[in-house]
């Protein structure tokens, strides 16, 4: 059966398998794929991936957005999520919220052997900057909306 927008088969998209980290902190996430669900529905709001984590794999490093706000919905597998408060694991049929200024950052660890599928939801605000919480690395988005990584005094990564 062929879907026609507004529907759509996520396994029809192209999975990115890039990340914009510098290293070190790029092997830290990949491999992972990300399927652009809601640019490829036309959404310009928010934006939507659906996301494999692989084993051992970690979804960012851990995070805050000044203006973004953020939901994951674990969908297969489970995940750890890191926030301030210590740790949790996610199983699929549960999610997590991260408003946006509140410096908590968070991220999601696959600790298991088998893949971890989830949604990943967020707005999409032209100011955004990113605080990271246990690295030394900040981020902000460029006039193209593009995020560029700097260390936290604004230095440049060497390539």
């Amino acid at each position: 059966m062929t879907l026609v927008r507004p529907a759509l088969d996520p396994s029809t998209l192209p999975a990115r398998t890039t990340s914009g980290y510098p290293e070190p902190y790029r092997s830290r996430v990949l491999p992972r794929e990300k399927r652009a669900l809601g640019e490829a529905l036309g959404l310009t709001a928010f934006g939507v991936n659906l996301t494999t984590l692989f084993p051992g794999k970690e979804s960012s490093m851990r995070h805050a957005h000044s203006h973004e706000e953020e939901f994951v919905f674990v969908l297969e597998g489970e995940v750890v999520l890191r926030t301030d408060e210590g740790e949790q694991v996610l199983v699929a049929g549960t999610c997590a919220g991260f408003p946006a200024g509140t410096g908590n950052g968070h991220q999601l660890v696959n600790h298991s052997e088998r893949p971890a599928r989830y949604l990943e939801v967020g707005s999409r605000h032209p100011a955004d900057t990113a605080s990271f919480s246990d690295v030394d690395l900040a981020c902000h988005k460029n006039e193209r909306g593009a995020w560029v990584f700097t260390r936290r005094d604004g230095s440049e990564f060497a390539p």
